[in-house]
């Protein structure tokens, strides 16, 4: 069993998640990010991959923090410069600022640099604040520019929450069952791929706009992938449909693959597709089923494996499916030899930990 880490209570784990999302300055911001997953019941080492920290520095982290409480996280090779001379905005002033980014700007649009500027001069007095003023402030309140993840309208925040809660106690059923059984809780889906090309934003030298070779083709040949969060460890497999004849298939080669059996309970966390749900489904020993709420690809770690899967297909055409095959074949096994970046990108915190999973 994987020891946890000791944290003294100075702050709860939810007021260390504040610390984390408000904190201004980026070095600590991520201690405070690694105090909170290990609040969460993660190891030093898994938190420390996940936040990109050396291991060592990690638990001199949570040493300083243990033995000093807050300012044990004080970033001290922060020096303020003179030179730059007053703020332009007070520390309640940043707070009012915050507050208003909560909600539309004047003209009902989006909140951007050049608005937030406007908004500080105006509220300082101010004749002109330059524009990159004001996306220095966004930074300063913790705003990113991003694209927001599409969360279908049918879903049940409601649901989507009691399915967190629910997924370690129904480890601890199949547990309870099987109490000599080791117990692992995987996570599969499936990825479409084809000959119509995947077109991507990529680093390029300023003043040279990249171009990809395109071609669109509609044939497709789908990607099922299968990760154990909690390790990284991951299988694959390549195949030319989606149904329930090849959903079995490629479950017995998984089962086979992992070594499911009596002795060794997979607990599968899939979606709602029709092939999934069928009564003709054929469960190879060892194989259990959990699916998620409806309309919740969220909750799904699995989904996260197809950006690193699609980056040697993007800004590229392929004559034929099997030159396609032939480069992603290869990525997945890069990817196989990838477990701790794997790990840190779909061991969601409310995922079952090791340690909850072996009763007696």
């Amino acid at each position: 069993m994987t020891r946890k880490a000791h944290l003294e209570p100075h702050l709860s784990s939810n007021e260390l998640k504040t610390r984390y999302q408000l904190t201004t300055d980026k070095v600590e911001s991520r201690r405070w990010h690694l105090l909170w997953l290990v609040s969460q019941k993660w190891t030093i080492k898994q938190a420390a991959v996940a936040v990109g920290l050396n291991y060592d520095y990690a638990k001199d982290i949570v040493r300083n923090y243990n033995q000093q409480g807050e300012g044990g996280l004080l970033n001290r090779r922060k020096i303020r410069s003179t030179r730059r001379g007053k703020p332009l905005l007070d520390a309640a002033q940043i707070e009012e600022l915050r507050e208003c980014l909560q909600k539309p700007p004047e003209d009902k649009g989006l909140w951007t640099g050049p608005k937030v500027a406007a908004w500080i001069a105006q509220k300082t007095g101010r004749k002109k604040v330059w524009a990159q003023r004001g996306w220095e402030y966004l930074k300063k309140c913790r705003y990113s520019l991003q694209i927001p993840r599409p969360s279908h309208q049918k879903g049940d925040k409601e649901q989507q929450e009691q399915f967190k809660q629910k997924l370690p106690q129904r480890v601890k059923e199949l547990q309870h069952k099987s109490p000599q059984s080791t117990i692992e809780v995987w996570s599969f889906d499936e990825h479409r791929l084809g000959l119509k090309p995947i077109c991507r934003r990529v680093w390029a030298p300023i003043g040279e706009r990249p171009l990809a070779s395109v071609h669109h083709r509609y044939e497709w040949l789908y990607l099922y992938g299968y990760v154990h969060p909690q390790t990284g460890q991951k299988e694959w497999f390549i195949v030319p449909r989606v149904n329930v004849k090849w959903f079995n298939l490629v479950l017995k080669s998984f089962a086979e693959a992992v070594g499911a059996s009596k002795d060794k309970i997979i607990l599968l966390v899939v979606d709602r597709a029709g092939w999934h749900m069928s009564e003709k489904v054929e469960l190879p020993e060892g194989i259990f089923l959990e699916p998620l709420p409806p309309y919740s690809p969220e909750l799904q770690p699995a989904e996260r494996l197809w950006s690193l899967a699609d980056e040697p297909l993007v800004n590229k055409s392929f004559s034929t499916l099997d030159e396609l095959e032939e480069v992603l074949s290869e990525r997945c096994r890069i990817l196989c030899q990838m477990q701790p970046q794997i790990q840190a990108l779909t061991n969601y915190h409310w995922w079952p930990e090791p340690n909850t999973l072996k009763t007696g």
